[in-house]
């Protein structure tokens, strides 16, 4: 009987993509939810909780990481219909050359 070949598959990313980083942030600032005066956010997580999460995003920062967490959240009912409006849009800082 032959050996069964294993292969290696490509390993499945884990996580928010960028993109989806960066839309929770613009509808965040189309929305006017950055503006104004900061508040003090504080909180205890479970040690491995931050890690994993911190992975998943590349966020190193503990700020940045709760200001992505709340973006996501009051945006999490959007998310759906501000991507499909941005169908065929390319933002004019995109460089296309490569």
């Amino acid at each position: 009987m032959p050996a069964i070949s294993r292969t290696k598959q490509t390993p499945v990313r884990r996580g928010m993509s960028r993109t989806k980083m960066y839309a929770m942030r613009a509808m965040a600032e189309t929305q006017g939810l950055l503006k104004g005066k900061t508040q003090m956010v504080r909180g205890r997580m479970p040690e491995t909780l931050v890690r994993a999460a911190k992975k998943n995003t590349g966020i190193e920062s503990d700020t940045e990481l709760i200001r992505l967490a709340l973006e996501t959240l009051a945006n999490q009912n959007n998310y759906g219909a501000w991507l499909i409006s941005q169908r065929g849009a390319i933002p004019p800082e995109i460089d296309l050359e490569y």
